[in-house]
């Protein structure tokens, strides 16, 4: 092979290292801390109440009384008292029938201390009405409370202001997770869409790199060129 040749596919390999060098270096940075990390913590599991037993009740208001055509029901506990959720969008209280618009702020922070493991300080309640395509409480019922605890891990608790179910904990190591996993599917938007075109055109590069690497190994080696002169 000529020695222009050999010197095109160098710089074919140099400039594809350039153009997608940033984002190797992602995929191998990302891709140590997914190894890495355990995902049962990731989740917020060591930062929950694995003690939690959701209460019994009884003489709860007989839903045949409430005037609603049900399609769906789910008992969830408040506190002490229980509730009816009801086709997914209505709050009923199951000791009196009355209905709910939505849980109090005091009553969203009975529900977190009830989840979350016990012995975290309470910094801040707060009630999201909104999230972005970006925020760690995405893709969830709102409103919601977010409870801010006092902690290394900045842990944030979330409850849905309209049916009372505790729904996440987030974290620091979670946060750092999500935005390494965001860098690894090169999906700015949602996270998780492997197919999405970026991903696929650095895929095609990163190929044509390592191929372009081999081939610039070939053409350079000695050996390979003592061996094929012999």
């Amino acid at each position: 092979m000529s020695y222009k040749t050999s010197l095109r596919i160098r710089k074919v390999h140099r400039y594809l290292g350039l153009s997608i060098g940033l984002q190797f270096i992602m995929w191998t940075v990302s891709g140590l801390y997914f190894s890495w990390t355990d995902l049962d913590e990731i989740h917020g599991d060591p930062y929950l109440n694995k003690g939690y037993e959701k209460p019994q009740f009884k003489s709860l208001y007989p839903t045949d009384s409430l005037n609603i055509k049900i399609q769906s029901l789910e008992l969830v506990a408040v506190g002490s008292v229980p509730y009816y959720w009801i086709n997914n969008n209505q709050l009923v209280n199951a000791t009196d029938g009355s209905m709910k618009k939505e849980i109090t702020q005091a009553q969203a922070l009975e529900v977190a201390q009830a989840h979350v493991k016990p012995g975290y300080k309470v910094l801040h309640v707060s009630r999201i009405t909104s999230t972005d395509a970006h925020h760690e409480y995405r893709g969830r019922p709102l409103p919601a409370y977010a409870i801010q605890y006092d902690h290394p891990e900045q842990l944030t608790a979330y409850v849905a202001a309209e049916n009372g179910k505790f729904q996440r904990v987030r974290h620091r190591s979670w946060r750092w997770f999500d935005f390494l996993w965001m860098s690894h599917t090169m999906d700015y938007q949602g996270r998780d869409d492997f197919n999405n075109i970026l991903l696929r055109i650095f895929s095609v590069f990163g190929l044509m790199t390592v191929l372009s690497g081999f081939l610039l190994w070939i053409v350079s080696s000695p050996s390979l060129q003592k061996l094929g002169k012999s």
